[in-house]
């Protein structure tokens, strides 16, 4: 991709002979963030701007009222409807002779529809029932049908592909013509885990009774799960006639969301049984007795209510979008395919020093041909070791590089169990061990839960594909020779010859090195801001207070250590104000009952209110916060603003309470004035607001501490996961001699102590005496107060952000990540322990800290 400003310029083809050369003058404006690699194609595609433009364009032009009245502006809407109805079909080569359009929410409630409506067959004492089939690689969404099934006493039966394509190969026995009891078989047309790409054959040979899932009287119908093949694919509905077809149109167009059809072969939809009856399906009805006359259309029987018309009215721009950038589906289909073969050749031919593989692909094909295998390529990274590297370390890693990835199991357990070995009692396992769908649990016993997915687009270029391989090269391998990736495709479709393979990769293959060397250079598409250096800065000191000291913070801890007090001290107090934004630096400090007081009482929230963090906006790190106790304000500075002062404490009269979310917690928070907006909406250039906690609610802690008093919960700021953080000075020396090891530059101190510290936004920071030796603490003492740890901090890339600049330096995770061995923690949680708020509580650096070691740890 190339990128101008905020908006993403891309000339297709480069797939060479692959492409039609019109391509080539084609323009794609996407709105989309400079300097990022989309690769979550196979998720949701994204949309050009021409698509939008074309679209609000139709609204201000025309009035589109609701369908179901009668007055000219619904009247145009009806039609318009119906036309892209016919749009659709079109679009899969078949007319409303053979098939009705029915719009749903997604290809997810499409498939609810077929399992409510499909007219199963409970069996009896003359019948043996119906019965529903489905691949075992297939989405949540096919699957999740059985529990409608399992309530009407239909018999499930999963089939493995393996048992399908042995059913393909062997004729079916002749059953009874005459037996006309209803089975269903559910199958996509392509893996959304692997893009594997089944037969369309079967449609026709499961239907006809040549080659059955299952050997059964009775008559088969089959529902094509078409919403991942399409999105790169044509399907030719007038020779695949599959009696149920669901889409989902966001994964063809990127917009609009929510919506999608159910394509119904009108051979079967007399057959179809509806209960519940909603507007603008009744041709007549009775309030009064129970009589109801359905609408003779298919589609007005099944659309329940009003359907999102605008939303169906923009399909028509994303159609003439489509078709006027690609030139049609099947370009798409060559193009796509072409990206993911030649990505696959070269990830393939990864290797580290010693010949083992850099990863491990998940493929039921040799990606040789588009027929077999769609623009999907699934794959754990390993290390020197062959043991896989979690997938959440992966997707961290890639967000330094601005590529986006998907990872986990995608919807699809069956699959993920296929290809990863994964057992039903490991599955069952996993979930005792705290493992759910969607999370970021990645190993369990050194075992993977799931994995990373690329996949490509009609708007994918050669320059993503170059950029996601040299990511995975700085990665694991640490290349840096400068020798470019290939910047043309194979000219042929097929796949390239080995020999060819390998002369596309010579930097990877040939230059090699187990020793750490620089990040390999970055490929157009790529953020390419990221320093080499990162600058040293202090942070500020504090306002006058009360409590304060004549004293650094660093000389009194220098004091208290040349005192022989003890080996722990506290030897720097931070508090950060705002989520997101600046460290405070204090010597003393008095604590609240959700930490040091007002440590993450405010945050920064976007136009729709939702919370900005570096992970979005890294110049939040630039907004500097001050606390002056005594005056009851807090201070906002920031390079090339006036500063600005907002009161410590909200008017309870005059404030108004807005629910907010943070880290999945509800709280109550309320707006602290357009005055400190506007001066958040100038510095960051689009609008946003402050926003504080409100004094009056508590947010309580998830974890129920030790010694927490019986029906009483320990209370939270807007902090991620516990009221305190701690890290260790030793831990970070350890990191910063790695750091500093592996700087080729030449200079001294790439990354000073204070910068490091700074990065990891922790609010104690002791000395010690061994890295990391703080994880095997219990609790912890100062003076005396009492805090439990609760567990090590996890960390994301935000560590990666110098926290003077604002600019990013991938090398602090990477090699975090590998110094904890692909777990990235840092730093442990603490939580107050049976705090006595009835006289005021503080927190001072040179404090002598007393840990209690967990049961059973000794440190060596």
């Amino acid at each position: 991709m190339r990128h101008l400003g905020g908006s993403v310029v891309e000339h297709l083809p480069l797939a060479q002979g692959m492409i039609p050369g019109s391509w080539d003058q084609v323009l794609f404006i996407l709105c989309f963030l400079s300097g990022t690699v989309y690769l979550d194609h196979a998720g949701a595609t994204l949309f050009p701007q021409s698509q939008l433009t074309s679209f609000t364009n139709d609204l201000m032009e025309n009035v589109y009222g609701n369908p179901h009245s009668q007055n000219i502006s619904s009247k145009l809407t009806h039609e318009t409807v119906e036309h892209v109805r016919y749009r659709i079909l079109a679009h899969f080569h078949t007319s409303s002779e053979d098939y009705s359009v029915i719009f749903t929410a997604g290809s997810t409630a499409a498939l609810k529809l077929v399992a409510e409506a499909f007219p199963w067959v409970s069996p009896g004492p003359e019948c043996s029932g119906s019965r529903f089939c489905y691949l075992t690689d297939s989405h949540t969404s096919v699957v999740g049908m059985r529990k409608v099934t399992t309530a009407m006493n239909v018999t499930s039966i999963p089939v493995r592909p393996e048992d399908m394509r042995l059913a393909e190969r062997r004729a079916a026995a002749a059953s009874d013509p005459d037996c006309q009891l209803p089975h269903l078989f559910c199958y996509p047309a392509q893996s959304n885990f692997s893009g594997t790409r089944y037969p369309l054959s079967w449609i026709g040979e499961v239907k006809a009774g040549r080659m059955c899932p299952v050997s059964v009287p009775g008559k088969w119908f089959v529902l094509l799960d078409a919403a991942s093949y399409v999105s790169t694919s044509p399907l030719d509905l007038s020779v695949h006639q599959a009696d149920f077809v669901p889409l989902s149109f966001y994964k063809l167009f990127g917009f609009p969301t929510g919506l999608g059809a159910l394509l119904v072969n009108n051979r079967v939809a007399p057959l179809l049984r509806k209960t519940y009856f909603g507007g603008g399906t009744a041709a007549a009805y009775l309030a009064g007795e129970d009589f109801y006359i359905p609408r003779s259309s298919v589609a007005e029987r099944f659309e329940d209510g009003t359907i999102s018309f605008l939303d169906v009215i923009a399909l028509k721009h994303g159609f003439d979008a489509l078709e006027r950038l690609t030139g049609g589906m099947e370009n798409i289909k060559q193009h796509t395919f072409t990206l993911a073969q030649y990505t696959y050749t070269a990830l393939s031919a990864l290797r580290y020093p010693d010949g083992a593989p850099v990863v491990r692909i998940y493929s039921d094909s040799e990606f040789s041909s588009p027929e077999e295998q769609g623009p999907i390529i699934n794959f754990n990274v390993l290390d020197h070791s062959g043991n896989i590297i979690g997938y959440s370390q992966v997707d961290k890693m890639a967000s330094l590089y601005n590529i986006h990835v998907r990872t986990g199991c995608f919807c699809n357990t069956g699959a993920c169990q296929r290809h990863l070995g994964i057992s039903d009692e490991m599955v069952k396992k996993h979930l005792q061990a705290g493992h759910v769908c969607g999370d970021d649990v990645d190993l369990i016993d050194g075992q993977p839960t799931g994995s990373v997915r690329i996949s490509f687009g009609y708007m994918s270029t050669v320059e993503d594909a170059q950029a996601f391989l040299r990511f995975i090269i700085a990665m694991q391998l640490h290349q840096s020779d400068g020798q470019p990736l290939p910047q043309t495709m194979p000219a042929e479709a097929g796949a390239p010859s080995e020999s060819e393979a390998q002369d596309a990769i010579p930097a990877i293959m040939d230059g090699c090195s187990s020793s750490p060397q620089e990040d390999a250079p970055i490929a157009s598409g790529v953020c390419s801001d990221l320093p080499s250096t990162v600058g040293a800065a202090d942070l500020h000191s504090p306002l006058p207070m009360t409590t304060g000291t004549q004293h650094t913070p660093l000389e009194r801890a220098a004091g208290v250590l040349d005192g022989g007090l003890g080996p722990y001290v506290i030897t720097n107090l931070y508090l950060y104000p705002i989520k997101s934004c600046a460290a405070f630096e204090v010597t003393t400090w008095p604590l609240g009952n959700q930490g040091l007081l007002y440590d993450r009482s405010w945050m920064v929230v976007n136009h729709n209110g939702v919370c900005l963090s570096q992970k979005q906006e890294p110049r939040l790190c630039l907004i500097q916060p001050f606390i002056d106790l005594q005056q009851k304000v807090m201070v906002l500075k920031a390079k090339g603003m006036e500063p600005i002062e907002v009161p410590l404490e909200e008017d309870g009269e005059q404030a108004q309470i807005y629910q907010s979310k943070v880290c999945a917690d509800r709280v109550n928070t309320y707006n602290c004035g357009e005055k400190i907006s506007s001066w958040l909406s100038r510095f960051f250039g689009r609008p946003c607001q402050l926003i504080k906690q409100s004094s009056k609610f508590q947010r309580s802690a998830k974890k129920q501490g030790k010694d927490q008093p019986a029906g009483t919960t320990a209370s939270l700021s807007l902090v991620n996961e516990a009221q305190y953080l701690l890290i260790n000075r030793s831990s970070v020396l350890e990191l910063q001699q790695q750091l500093n090891a592996s700087d080729e530059n030449g200079k001294e101190e790439l990354f000073p102590m204070k910068d490091l510290i700074s990065r990891f936004r922790a609010n104690i920071i002791t000395n010690g005496t061994r890295a990391f030796e703080e994880e095997k603490w219990d609790e912890i003492s100062i003076g005396s107060l009492r805090f439990q740890v609760s567990g090590p901090c996890h960390r994301c890339q935000m560590i990666c952000i110098d926290q003077q600049t604002g600019q990013r330096n991938q090398n602090v995770f990477q090699k975090l990540s590998e110094r904890r061995e692909r777990k990235v923690n840092f730093g442990v949680y603490l939580m107050h322990m049976s705090l006595d708020l009835s006289s005021p509580r503080f927190l001072s650096v040179g404090s002598q800290v007393c840990p209690v070691l967990k049961e059973n740890d000794v440190i060596s």
